[in-house]
């Protein structure tokens, strides 16, 4: 059996202002192509669906295009929602699309039950998890101890009765321990949502989203598929594609890509504002692509924005890389503190003002407390 594994596609995402729907639409379309002619029997959707909990039109409209073409094409669709989304409405007509052979897991409930599918060596069992946080599966729960985003998963996994002689594919978005991020990611700052890969040794294949350049967790078959386009200039270098999985018999399982060329990327040009206006520069330089300019000129050029608008009509951003700059980068680098949890900054204050470290008790409460306030936020 064949899925392609996708996740993250962020509908209706704005990056630096501008709207990424006419993007969205022209990479679906592509998938959709390269569905037609690989013939996937299934494709995974493993979160961020939409880029907000509460999506514009447009993407809820693009989302259900892309059902009906995959659907056309008879190909089975299994979706769990992620943190940008709301599980909710991401669910919504769950029952009955169903009929469609498009499966939509809805809100988390407390269990876990996978949906069967056949090929000829037997059942595939596809479980699926939406993004959980420990304050979610907590309440279903009263007698495990729940403090972290791995306790969240153990125990959710736990509900899951899994014959391990046949093959079990789960899909989850969730932050896996070792993951490489890049900065269009919504991280908890200080690793707190962290999950130990180990918990989904049972698996024969894990199809993850959450991180947006696709990677391998410690071994090929826990993976993360990456963003089907380019949502920030951390991402400028990296490769896009569709990951394919290929199921045969117990234990057989090959995992490869197809790459996915969208029709605008993002690209960083850097130069004196006189080179990159030059004629001969701009012409080597597909124009329409997404671009981050950085100027070297010690001087700012006035209205630079809008003079180089005039030839990259999609410039996103203009950065001046020079002396001053320079300088007043290494000033931030002096003052500024590492990357540490809010709980650790915490910490350091508290002894600052009273001449000795928190007890053990104040730790646990401020570090519990931090977390509650960061499921909130990201839940908003």
């Amino acid at each position: 059996m064949k899925f392609f594994h996708l996740s993250d596609l962020h509908l209706g995402k704005r990056v630096n202002e501008f709207s990424m729907l006419e993007d969205q639409w022209d990479i679906l379309q592509k998938i959709v192509t390269l569905a037609k002619d690989n013939k996937p029997d299934a494709v995974f959707i493993a979160g961020d669906v939409y880029d907000k909990s509460m999506p514009i039109v447009e993407a809820v409209q693009l989302l259900d295009r892309f059902l009906v073409w995959l659907n056309e094409l008879e190909i089975a669709v299994f979706i769990v929602s992620g943190n940008h989304d709301s599980a909710e409405r991401v669910a919504f007509g769950a029952e009955l699309l169903r009929n469609s052979n498009v499966h939509i897991v809805q809100s988390y409930s407390g269990r876990m039950n996978p949906i069967s599918i056949k090929d000829e060596f037997g059942d595939i069992y596809v479980w699926m998890l939406p993004y959980l946080k420990p304050s979610i599966v907590r309440r279903h729960f009263s007698d495990k101890d729940i403090n972290s985003y791995s306790d969240a998963v153990a125990a959710a996994l736990s509900s899951a009765t899994m014959d391990l002689t046949e093959r079990n594919v789960l899909i989850a978005h969730q932050f896996v321990t070792g993951a490489i991020t890049s900065e269009s990611e919504e991280i908890m700052v200080g690793g707190s949502e962290n999950v130990n890969g180990a918990l989904f040794d049972s698996f024969d294949y894990v199809a993850l989203g959450h991180i947006h350049r696709p990677q391998n967790i410690g071994r090929p078959t826990l993976r993360y598929s990456g963003t089907p386009l380019m949502y920030s200039f951390s991402e400028a270098n990296h490769s896009k594609s569709i990951t394919v999985v290929e199921m045969g018999r117990k234990g057989e399982v090959e995992v490869s890509e197809l790459p996915l060329t969208p029709t605008r990327t993002m690209r960083e040009i850097r130069g004196t504002y006189n080179e990159i206006m030059n004629r001969d520069n701009y012409r080597n330089t597909n124009t329409e692509d997404y671009i981050r300019i950085i100027l070297t000129d010690e001087q700012d050029e006035p209205e630079a924005m809008a003079k180089l608008r005039n030839v990259y009509p999609n410039v996103m951003r203009v950065e001046y890389d020079n002396k001053r700059t320079r300088a007043a980068s290494s000033l931030e680098t002096v003052v500024s503190t590492d990357k540490k949890a809010p709980a650790e900054l915490l910490g350091e204050f508290f002894e600052m003002q009273n001449g000795k470290p928190m007890r053990e008790e104040q730790i646990k409460y401020t570090e519990n407390l931090f977390a509650e306030i960061w499921e909130e936020v990201i839940s908003v």
